[in-house]
């Protein structure tokens, strides 16, 4: 199944009244494997740009995500900055994180916010029920959330409670952190904060039809109308309220939501892993054949159907798309690495897991007309994420290095192009394109990052441009020897970007070779 290739042109275009689309032309097969890049600079609108908030994180109380990955405390021997640990501190200012999601997740529905203030030794401690029963002592709690916003100049998404909480007590939330003055200001200059933080997103509960409440779509968009009118703006502070949506699939939970609340929203979430499944083993995150490589990166792209489906059925309601899509949590999702707690959903990070970060973030990037946020899951130690922490030690994930290789295209103006690769066909019915490709422009520069998947086979790309100076590209690569490799404490490195040479400046553009199962990110100025 995986040697079976055919030859497609894959348009992708930027921005119709519909929103992002694919269309897919057949050519006839060809022995080696040759694509075509074409960027339509002359089809570039100004005005649609990749938000930064599409590389977005997500930290939650699971596991070692906060505890161990992101605090270790004032009085930890590990090296922190008012607890916060700093190798994690500064490869995220590194990465140019835009903006943090948390406290959850399905923590978020049981947390209690005044849990997590005041002096850390008088906070109340909890039962985290949802993963692994560990002892939660609320020593991360809102100060210390909105502090670690702040250096590293990430703008705070905040999960509200609503499965177990109340109105009063989310308007109360919001009040303590945004306002200047009254009771809820007064409770926070006396635990030490005198100004009041800035918060822009505000989510109203999260899987609102699971763990966070088991609603129904109707009685859910009853109860997001309440909460969210008692979430004020206060002292010149503006929310963005951002409604808990669907998981993959659930176009009914969509349909509505957009019906019964698109005018109070601005934000409408949706869940997407990369997953075999729900019930029984998912597969491990290290121990993988060709086919289970294949079929991954089929299931990943898959999310670019089920955006376009959503985002068809918010066009009915709101064709002027003032309603964004949030993709507030993706990755993949494998079984936890032997040997760990259980529910701490600690797995390893491979190259694998890498290629299904460049994938998804060039589905992002297409779909950015409605597509403003997306939130990897999670940020250390959990699931896919970028930074994995044993003691005093750190390690850099083949996922961080993308989501770095990626980061030009924060607030770059999107570029559309269009594809010519050869296709392979993966078990379930998927297609992968051998050869992707995403493109922006800024600051006189095109940013372009293209993929080649093919394990085995290298890809010569062609891209067509007018006119490039002798010195005017510069590129960067990830690759490795086997899709299984992977980053630990013992040998830190040996999943990492290096310098690229591979490509040709020629009268007609670009001609770039990527080797077998690469991500190369070219910078090429214009």
């Amino acid at each position: 199944m995986q040697n079976n290739l055919t030859t497609l042109k894959m348009k992708l275009f930027a921005y119709f009244a519909a929103g992002a689309a694919i269309s897919m032309l057949a050519f006839p097969a060809i022995a080696d494997q040759k694509a075509t890049v074409k960027l339509n600079l002359d089809q570039v609108n100004p005005e649609l740009t990749i938000p930064a908030e599409i590389y977005g994180q997500f930290a939650e109380h699971l596991g070692t995500c906060i505890y161990g990955g992101l605090w270790v405390g004032e009085d930890s021997p590990i090296p922190n900055t008012n607890g916060y640990r700093n190798d994690v501190l500064q490869a995220l200012k590194d990465l140019k994180v835009p903006v943090m999601r948390w406290p959850g997740g399905c923590f978020a529905d049981e947390y209690h916010w005044v849990d997590g203030i005041g002096p850390k030794d008088q906070r109340p401690v909890m039962i985290n029920n949802n993963w692994g029963g560990t002892v939660e002592d609320n020593s991360f709690g809102t100060h210390e959330f909105f502090n670690l916003c702040e250096l590293l100049e990430c703008e705070p998404y905040l999960s509200g409670n609503v499965g177990s909480g109340t109105v009063e007590e989310l308007a109360k939330w919001v009040e303590y952190i945004t306002a200047e003055n009254g009771p809820m200001a007064e409770k926070r200059k006396a635990n030490g904060r005198e100004k009041p933080w800035k918060l822009k997103y505000l989510g109203v509960g999260n899987e609102s039809w699971g763990c966070g409440g088991n609603f129904t779509p109707e009685d859910y968009a009853s109860e997001y109308r309440r909460y969210q009118t008692y979430c004020r703006d206060i002292s010149g502070n503006k929310l963005y309220k951002i409604a808990s949506g669907a998981s993959d699939y659930d176009y009914k939970w969509t349909d509505v939501l957009m019906k019964k609340a698109k005018n109070h929203m601005k934000g409408l979430s949706l869940h997407y892993y990369t997953v075999k499944g729900w019930n029984g083993s998912k597969g491990s995150a290290t121990q993988f054949d060709n086919d289970d490589y294949y079929w991954t990166l089929g299931k990943c792209l898959e999310i670019e159907p089920v955006i376009m489906k959503h985002d068809s059925i918010m066009n009915v309601y709101d064709p002027k798309k003032r309603v964004a899509l949030l993709v507030d949590e993706w990755g993949t999702w494998w079984d936890e690495e032997p040997g760990t707690v259980p529910g701490h959903l600690y797995q390893q990070n491979t190259m694998r897991d890498a290629m299904v970060a460049a994938l998804s973030l060039n589905v992002f990037n297409r779909h950015t007309d409605r597509v403003k946020m997306a939130n990897i899951a999670q940020i250390a130690n959990v699931l896919q994420s970028m930074v994995l922490t044993k003691g005093d030690k750190m390690v850099l994930t083949p996922t961080y290095y993308v989501f770095k290789m990626y980061a030009p295209h924060q607030n770059a103006t999107f570029v559309p192009l269009e594809v010519e690769t050869s296709v392979r066909d993966v078990r379930d019915g998927r297609k992968v394109p051998n050869v992707n490709a995403t493109a922006s422009q800024k600051d006189g520069k095109l940013n372009i990052t293209l993929t080649n998947v093919d394990l085995k086979e290298k890809a010569e790309v062609t891209i067509p441009l007018e006119k490039l100076g002798k010195n005017a590209v510069s590129g960067e690569i990830l690759t490795s020897a086997a899709p299984n490799d992977y980053n630990d404490f013992d040998n830190p490195d040996k999943v990492k970007t290096a310098p690229f040479k591979g490509y040709k400046i020629t009268k007609d553009g670009l001609t770039v070779t990527l080797p077998p199962m690469s991500i190369v990110a070219l910078s090429v100025a214009i």
